[in-house]
């Protein structure tokens, strides 16, 4: 087997012997200066790659306290319907902690109460979602924990929707990290963690609920949009924060840390200084020396010094194999020092499969509920909701 070097993203390829193999998260490389924080366990990565950049005790099993609730919102915001009305039961208006103050037998949508979950960690909220998406509490964990699974988080174990200290309630800063980077690539997900204030209808009285998002870096760091705080006694401050700058969104994970705003900012800067996200491979661009293109755009955080270790293969599919029979016609694999990086698909340069949309229809339903769900509560439906409403349609018909 041979690999030959690239500087940047210039692109030379050898086939190798035929193999497959799916993409791992990348171990992180040498640490280009030092960098360190107060908390018991901290990670910081790449958004858009998963690279974790920074880690420490990263695959430490821990508490997490209200962190817990990405996983929650996640869950609800795939198996849920986001316009669905939830009725809020006698045990989520007993739960202890922090609230958004449910009463007994009131009805918020899925879409606002998801507000309600990540903006003020209301462990009311936790627990009436959990019992509407899953059925009962204890359904929703069982989701939480196949979904852990799906993930790859090998040091997370889920057994309640709110994070409470309980028992084999645990996760790592790893896993965190693998967890936010998963949520953040969902539309619905950041679109609420990154949302300052929410308005939202009040059944009781004439005023409406305000919902101020208790994660400070959104208004204390350029570019800061998401993720979610948590406290409890036990596990003490826990944050997950993320910012884009230039195109690159990174993510900061710290447990246990009593100077969490301040070491969040390093970290995110230490990141953004250090690591910029650079295009590797273009969706489009023409393999030299064979009939085929890349089918997907690949980008990689590269610090400075390690262009030089970056290496490509390009593995061929066997021609019987069913995903040559689907059109592809086999992966260009980016590998540094040896550790690989991630993978692209490559086509017959006529291939019809580069037309086609890389968001799942899924995923469009899903944007296509939460964005019914924002308008129905302004209202009713407008003149841009419908126009919305016939793209996506459009969408699904490819």
């Amino acid at each position: 087997m041979h690999f030959l070097k690239v500087k940047r993203v210039a692109l030379f390829v050898l086939i190798a012997v035929f193999m497959t193999g799916t993409s791992t998260l990348p171990k992180a490389a040498a640490k280009p200066s030092s960098l360190y924080t107060n908390a018991k366990a901290s990670a910081l990565f790449d958004v858009e790659s998963g690279r974790i950049l920074y880690s420490n005790n990263g695959d430490t099993a821990m508490g997490i306290a209200s962190l817990t609730k990405i996983m929650t919102a996640i869950v609800a915001i795939e198996h849920g319907k986001l316009t669905d009305m939830v009725k809020t039961s006698k045990r989520a208006v007993g739960k202890e902690g922090s609230s958004i103050y449910l009463q007994l037998g009131e009805e918020m949508s899925l879409s606002n109460m998801l507000y309600g979950l990540m903006l003020r960690s209301g462990n009311d909220a936790a627990t009436a979602i959990a019992e509407h998406v899953g059925g009962s509490e204890e359904g929703f964990v069982h989701l939480m924990n196949e979904k852990a699974a799906f993930i790859g988080l090998t040091h997370s174990k889920f057994q309640n929707p709110h994070g409470l200290d309980q028992a084999e309630h645990y996760s790592s800063a790893n896993d965190l990290a693998r967890l936010t980077a998963y949520a953040l690539k969902n539309e619905v997900f950041a679109e609420i963690v990154s949302t300052k204030v929410k308005k939202v209808p009040n059944p009781h009285e004439k005023w409406e609920y305000s919902y101020t998002n208790k994660n400070k870096m959104l208004t204390m760091y350029d570019g800061a949009d998401g993720v979610k705080t948590g406290y409890t006694k036990k596990t003490l401050r826990c944050l997950v924060s993320s910012a884009t700058r230039q195109g690159q969104q990174l993510a900061a994970v710290t447990i246990n840390d009593s100077d969490d705003w301040a070491d969040h900012r390093k970290m995110l800067d230490w990141g953004f200084n250090n690591y910029p996200l650079q295009e590797i491979a273009a969706k489009g661009q023409a393999i030299a020396g064979y009939p085929y293109i890349i089918g997907r755009t690949f980008k990689y955080p590269v610090a400075e010094q390690e262009t030089e270790s970056i290496q490509s293969r390009l593995v061929l599919l066997n021609t019987d194999s069913i995903h040559y029979l689907l059109g592809e016609r086999g992966m260009l694999e980016w590998y540094m020092n040896n550790d690989k990086m991630g993978a692209s698909p490559v086509y017959d340069q006529a291939s019809s499969r580069l037309q086609l949309p890389e968001t799942s229809r899924k995923t469009l339903q899903t944007l296509t509920d939460f964005r019914k769900a924002e308008k129905l509560n302004q209202d009713g439906d407008s003149a841009w909701y419908q126009s919305f409403s016939k793209v996506l349609d459009m969408l699904f018909e490819i």
